[in-house]
């Protein structure tokens, strides 16, 4: 794929393909991973125990891992059905909608989405894909609504997400979100083809598609929910690409944007 690929001018960072068994089922299940090293090995181990394969496929997308984390034998052996491998510029943004552009081009109606960072528990996964096939069009997993759990989260970014990032998406939204930085999520295959939405723009290059779906998708009258999910740091850890001090304020810079429309279409 290219920038510029695709009859419906979609903006698609180059990417490669080394595996590929292709598609079994309705709905996917999008993993980003960046050196995850033993962290994806672990939440691919949790999927298969609890046989996830067996109703949706899945799909790591890799933006460019050096730790040899990623060996074809092993994710063949964890029930990965492919592997895409961003080759283009960008970071998170770009890595799903190279995922994104695959899925749809593959035919899924639709795509859930976790970190490959193994915070999430991917039992969440099957609530996910019932709450597709009811007609909603947007899933996002919160730990602070009702069964939800939140475990060793770090007090600054606790606090961020509660009183700045969730309160102003849900003002400029309309929607009442409470969990809004963290990428369990789920799409139904119309919201991601929506031309007013236009997710396949070279803008979203980092945080930036997490912000403007939760902040687009319910002002263009999507079905949106929030399910609980747990979310466990481990102690003593932060497995997170975004950095304390400057990555945080990036990503209040995107939040910023977001709310006040920069990246609509």
């Amino acid at each position: 794929m290219t920038s510029s690929q695709a009859c419906d001018n979609r903006q698609v960072p180059s990417c490669t393909r080394p595996l590929w068994q292709g598609r079994q089922h309705r709905w996917c299940v999008v993993i980003p991973v960046i050196n995850e090293g033993l962290r994806i090995h672990n939440l691919l181990g949790r999927m298969a125990a609890l046989k996830i394969a067996d109703s949706a496929d899945i799909i790591v997308v890799d933006g460019g891992s050096t730790d040899g984390s990623l060996a074809l034998d092993d994710l063949l052996r964890l029930g990965v059905r492919g592997l895409l491998v961003k080759t283009g510029a960008g970071k998170l943004s770009a890595q799903l909608r190279c995922a994104y552009a695959f899925a749809l081009d593959q035919g899924y109606v639709g795509v859930i989405t976790i970190d490959g960072n193994d915070k999430d528990d991917p039992q969440a996964i099957a609530s996910f894909i019932a709450a597709l096939e009811q007609g909603v069009d947007f899933v996002q997993a919160s730990r602070f609504i009702d069964g939800g759990i939140a475990e060793n989260t770090p007090a600054a970014r606790d606090f961020a997400i509660r009183f700045i990032h969730a309160p102003m998406l849900s003002l400029f939204s309309g929607f009442k979100w409470t969990d809004t930085t963290q990428g369990y999520r789920a799409y139904s295959r119309k919201l991601l083809l929506d031309p007013d939405l236009a997710l396949f723009r070279d803008v979203f290059v980092t945080y930036e598609l997490l912000a403007y779906l939760s902040y687009r998708a319910p002002k263009l009258g999507y079905r949106c929910v929030e399910l609980p999910t747990v979310r466990r740091y481990p102690k003593g850890e932060v497995p997170t690409k975004i950095s304390s001090v400057r990555g945080n304020l990036a990503v209040l810079r995107v939040l910023f944007r977001a709310c006040l429309g920069f990246y609509n279409p």
